[in-house]
């Protein structure tokens, strides 16, 4: 029984005399949690290489229950993502809302624009396909249906990044370009089947309504077998190569964009054309544009956006809402390292992460680190609780067999972290007797990834395994502290 329970129990009357303790039947003098095993135990059967830093927490309380090398800096992975939802909702606050906009420059008549037309980047990572329709849409209604100068595209609202992390594997869509311009987080669907003696291939931006075709991004087909991949940036545009040894009988996958300010206005493009408006092809505005605003779309609102990027994990999302909060603190900075800097600081000033070094705002740099004790201790602050639970994605616990578990008395709504040996976890833990937990788990073998080079650094052997481990000591974790501490 806990301590509320016995503080709010009222006695009507003082008894009349002492009273003597009753004896239990046998069977219930044990205590009536199951044991639970040690917590270095569990690491050690888990056979896990490198090394693992863990705490855990009281939901309220100031002080760690458990830990094990929990403050010892570790590679967070997209769990570096929790600070960078807090960041942005302190500076930008939660019903912050991006927009994209067309800025007409010169006089309009009988439906001619005289002028240049610019889209507008306002720092948007959810804008698709379909946002840009509408957008065609509102300008058509605008009443403009000839552009005589410049069709310019600006994403100097932000800095521009050639992608998030320089030692992925160039083809990893996960890793894009950065700016204040982005459509589809900055990828182009790739797409090929076969097609008599080889194969037709397509590069298109794609949504559930639209499939408009991209020149920004080119594929060729080489007769080879390894590399899969190639690129370069040549003349402006994304030169792709693959090999025909790894096509099969067809299939598709995102590649990334590096050229999302001209890849987002030739989609604009052929969306107006469709609507009778005639423009050039796009070029990129060297800066931003003044004149009449013709046409705007705007973004849901920034909670909701966070809450798509907790759910999937998309590190597009976590940069341009972390450079965002950074330009709003008012800070200067020219990379994502700078800007997660800037977050750095604030971590330690709000969140008392004095050890927060992470160097961009969604984990997929390697060179991160958190404390998994510090980790623990800001989440289980109530402040924090508020903010983040509702916005976690339910995490579901397994049966022996490795099957989900949907009638699993735990019930954990956190952010999951993967890299190639690292595997990361932090969030909340309801015991199944109602005890409320905040943890952090950190697992990473940072030799075995500072051995990975060139392609080894996307199926690498023994990642699959070492990561499934990982996640089943994961589980034997919060197990043992819902046993241990829930109530």
């Amino acid at each position: 029984m806990g301590a509320a329970t016995f503080g709010s129990t009222l006695w009507a009357e003082a008894p009349s005399r002492s009273l003597r303790p009753v004896l239990r039947p046998a069977g219930l003098r044990q205590s009536a949690r199951p044991q639970a095993p040690a917590l270095e135990e569990l690491i050690r059967e888990s056979g896990l290489s490198g090394k693992v830093s863990v705490a855990v927490a009281r939901q309220g309380s100031a002080s760690v229950l458990e830990g094990h090398q929990a403050s010892s800096g570790q590679p967070p992975a997209s769990v570096t993502k929790v600070l960078t939802a807090l960041y942005a909702l302190h500076y930008l606050g939660p019903s912050h809302r991006f927009i994209t906009s067309l800025v007409a420059v010169g006089d309009v008549s009988n439906g001619v624009l005289r002028g240049d037309l610019v889209l507008r980047g306002g720092g948007d990572p959810t804008l698709d396909t379909n946002g840009l329709a509408d957008l065609a849409r509102t300008l058509k209604a605008a009443g403009i249906r000839e552009v005589k100068g410049q069709f310019l595209v600006w994403g100097g609202a932000m800095p521009s990044v050639r992608r998030i992390d320089k030692k992925q594997p160039d083809h990893a869509g996960y890793n894009p370009a950065v700016s204040g311009m982005a459509l589809n987080y900055n990828r182009v669907h790739f797409e090929w089947k076969r097609a008599g003696s080889g194969y037709a291939v397509s590069m298109d931006a794609r949504s559930d309504r639209y499939r408009p075709d991209v020149t920004v991004a080119q594929m060729k087909i080489a007769n080879r077998q390894l590399p899969v991949y190639t690129y370069k940036s040549q003349g402006g545009r994304d030169q792709w190569t693959v090999a025909s040894g790894a096509l099969g009988k067809g299939g598709a996958r995102w590649l990334p964009v590096r050229e999302p300010e001209i890849y987002a206005g030739e989609v604009f493009r052929t969306l107006a054309r469709a609507h009778g408006i005639v423009m050039k092809a796009p070029k990129k505005s060297n800066g931003a544009p003044r004149g009449v605003v013709v046409a705007r779309h705007q973004s849901a609102d920034l909670r909701t956006i966070l809450k798509g990027m907790l759910k999937y994990s998309t590190n597009l999302t976590a940069e341009m809402v972390g450079m965002a909060a950074t330009q709003a603190r008012g800070t200067p900075f020219t990379t994502l390292k700078t800007s997660a800097g800037a977050m750095n600081r604030w971590a330690r000033d709000h969140l008392g992460m004095q050890d927060a070094a992470l160097v961009d705002h969604s984990g997929l740099g390697e060179a991160s680190r958190l404390r998994a004790d510090e980790m623990a201790l800001m989440l289980a602050r109530a402040g924090q609780q508020a903010v983040l639970r509702p916005i976690l994605k339910v995490i579901p616990l397994r049966d022996a067999n490795g099957r989900v578990n949907k009638n699993h008395p735990i019930k954990v709504k956190a952010k999951t972290g993967t890299l190639h040996f690292v595997s990361a976890l932090a969030g909340y833990a309801t015991a199944a007797d109602g005890g409320e937990l905040a943890f952090a788990i950190f697992e990473a073998d940072v030799s075995a990834r500072n051995r990975l080079i060139g392609a080894d650094r996307e199926r690498p052997k023994g990642a699959r395994s070492w990561n499934g481990r990982a996640k089943k000591l994961q589980q034997k974790l919060i197990e043992r502290w819902s046993t241990v501490y829930g109530a």
